[in-house]
């Protein structure tokens, strides 16, 4: 059922999984639970949330993990507070959330800005990361520099993010019912998935969640830290932080059609791995690997958690 709700209840989305509250790092997170075993954590990206993670959380399950999808900051049904979307903040979010669902490690997976949090998370928080997958997200440094030595390619197709610097900017995205959370993610989907009814409904819900109250601000604002740090010295900071290599085991899956990220932006995370590194280019996919060959994906994550 397509949700109409404009409040939390629009991402209270029934399946075989389990809705809880969290509490980390002062605030409070909506999880959404299935299977046990090791901790899977999966983190989504903009303009999304937990629901991406949907048919992995069931896959994950059955392969006898614990898998784990949040909300993030300002998302969804979790917390929208007016503060904390630095990295410092958001990568101290996964480190709690990891400690308050009671495990000492996690594999922890990200999707876009998830991807980017995930990196971010390695970096300041090896210890809690066992093993780390990554989909359609640029080593933060990497999408940095690609940004000013690729103009009419990686900065060309990041016109919409940069355009999220602009004051109220999140009352033109939740205009006319959120319309352009849809257009994004027309754009930037695979052709084969956008023609099913799978990805309509998706879109359906994803423009139900950006009209909860705050979402849409909260949303915008990690994106205009990442541009507002960089003249300040917490900004200097933290891409100096940033630049100690990932020792996490790191698998990095890309669509080999992605218009948000390019792949060969992507591609050059890597350098910043020393840890086993792996690069999978997914034939026929666009930004969203997890739901567009979801079982692919599964298989893959299973692949790299099983590995010592």
């Amino acid at each position: 059922m397509i949700p109409v709700a404009t409040d939390e209840s629009a991402v209270l989305l029934d399946g075989p999984w389990t809705h809880r509250f969290v509490s980390a790092n002062g605030i409070r997170f909506h999880v959404v639970e299935a299977g046990q075993g090791p901790l899977v954590l999966l983190l989504h990206g903009f303009p999304e949330f937990w629901y991406t993670w949907r048919h992995q959380l069931v896959g994950l399950a059955e392969a006898g993990y614990r898998a784990v999808a949040v909300d993030v900051r300002g998302y969804g049904a979790s917390d929208k507070p007016p503060r904390g979307y630095d990295g410092y903040t958001l990568a101290g979010d996964i480190a709690g959330l990891i400690r308050a669902l009671g495990e000492r490690s996690a594999t922890l997976v990200g999707h876009d800005m998830g991807g980017m949090l995930a990196w971010t998370a390695a970096t300041f928080h090896p210890k809690l990361i066992r093993r780390l997958v990554i989909l359609g997200a640029a080593h933060p440094l990497r999408m940095r520099s690609a940004l000013v030595a690729d103009p009419r390619g990686q900065l060309a197709a990041s016109t919409d993010l940069l355009r999220f610097q602009r004051p109220r900017y999140e009352h033109v995205i939740t205009r006319d019912n959120a319309a352009l959370v849809g257009s994004y993610l027309h754009r930037w989907a695979g052709l084969e998935w956008v023609r099913t009814t799978d990805f309509e409904e998706y879109v359906a819900v994803c423009r139900a969640a950006m009209q909860i109250p705050q979402a849409a601000f909260c949303a915008l604002e990690a994106y205009r830290w990442a541009m507002r740090s960089v003249l300040r010295l917490s900004g200097y900071r933290f891409v100096s932080l940033l630049k100690q290599p990932i020792v996490t085991p790191t698998l990095q899956l890309h669509g080999e059609y992605d218009a948000c990220v390019l792949p060969r932006t992507a591609q050059g995370s890597g350098r910043y791995v020393i840890a086993p590194y792996e690069w999978r280019l997914i034939d026929g996919v666009g930004h969203y690997p997890q739901m567009e060959v979801p079982e692919l994906i599964t298989g893959e994550i299973v692949r790299w958690a099983k590995q010592e």
